[in-house]
């Protein structure tokens, strides 16, 4: 009997070896074949906007690189929602790829439920970029500065409005922190992007933003908007004359929201490997960090998944705490 058992035992271990040689063998042969096809990277907000700039900008490159298009795809709706679930579900062998932001960690604090797990249906690939938000009002307007705004907003409660690229969208958060942090009465009126939202300040139907800083700066510098604050912990390059919140008055008030790739839980490690180490070397073209910072962003150092993974993770808990905190709720 003793032997009978040590036998099932070798034959068990045999077979577990061998499964994970064929497994590692058939990883390695599908990354040295990839792409040998067109890869589509989802990006859950519209055209011309802050994410899909950053994604075109990876894309074009990393289709020189690997020899195959990297079609950028938008999926527009629920806070970057719908474009996510898509990619949650698809297959996972690296031909569906999700490029986001913090809109998804924001949205898993603030959405319950959600229609996908965004811990477990996901492999964070890289970080690609950050990116602070802009605070601006219509150059028509009468507020010249954040304290203007929140004296605005204290005397003349329920009259103004602000505008967010979508409900659970980093602009939407970052609207609700400050009303939060300040106990202001305000409207939110949520869009399906930033474009469409930015269309509609200027025309004077919206009073304040804090808007993206590629469909932002254009405004600016044609003086259709009048920037107030930036969220970053330091000044922006492109508009060195405007204040941080911190500066403008707002203490510990940074949100710099971050721009990475994901892919479906279960793709191959060997194909994942194979995006970042692509992903390295554009983040390490001086055209393309000066291509990000021409839109208002710059671009991240190169990494590890596991770095993106632990940052993503750190952010969730960071957001949850304050959606928490500050009583945030989806409308």
């Amino acid at each position: 009997m003793p032997t009978t058992r040590f036998f099932s035992r070798y034959v068990l271990r045999t077979l577990l070896v061998a499964t994970a040689t064929v497994t590692v063998f058939f990883s390695s042969a599908q990354a040295q074949n990839y792409p040998n096809k067109p890869v589509r990277v989802v990006v859950p907000w519209p055209a011309g906007g802050l994410v899909d700039v950053a994604a075109r900008q990876l894309s074009n490159r990393m289709q020189t690189m690997l020899g195959q298009p990297f079609v950028v795809e938008n999926r527009l709706g629920a806070g970057g929602n719908i474009g996510a679930d898509q990619v949650a579900k698809a297959n996972a062998d690296g031909y569906s790829l999700l490029f986001t932001t913090s809109a998804l960690t924001m949205n898993t604090a603030m959405r319950s439920p959600m229609p996908f797990d965004a811990v477990k249906d996901f492999e964070r690939v890289a970080m690609v970029a950050y990116g602070p938000l802009i605070l601006v009002v219509p150059s028509s307007s009468k507020i010249t500065s954040l304290q203007d705004l929140i004296n605005t907003a204290r005397t003349k409660p329920g009259t103004l409005s602000y505008a967010s690229a979508g409900i659970g969208s980093p602009a939407h958060l970052t609207g609700e922190l400050l009303k939060s942090r300040l106990n202001l009465f305000v409207v939110h009126i949520p869009y399906t992007g930033a474009p469409a939202a930015i269309t509609d300040q200027i025309a004077g139907r919206i009073d304040y933003q804090f808007a993206n800083a590629a469909v932002a700066l254009p405004q600016i510098k044609a003086g259709k908007l009048r920037a107030l604050a930036v969220t970053s912990q330091q000044r922006m390059p492109s508009i060195p004359q405007i204040p941080t919140m911190a500066e403008a008055g707002m203490k510990d008030f940074e949100v710099d929201q971050w721009l990475g790739l994901l892919a479906p839980k279960g793709t191959p490690p060997a194909v994942v490997d194979k995006l970042v180490t692509e992903v390295n070397k554009v983040l390490q073209m001086d055209d393309f960090g000066q291509a990000l910072v021409n839109a208002g962003m710059h671009s991240a150092k190169p990494g590890r998944p596991e770095t993106f993974d632990a940052f993503f993770k750190q952010e969730l808990t960071q957001w949850t705490k304050v959606v928490k905190d500050a009583g945030i709720k989806l409308e």
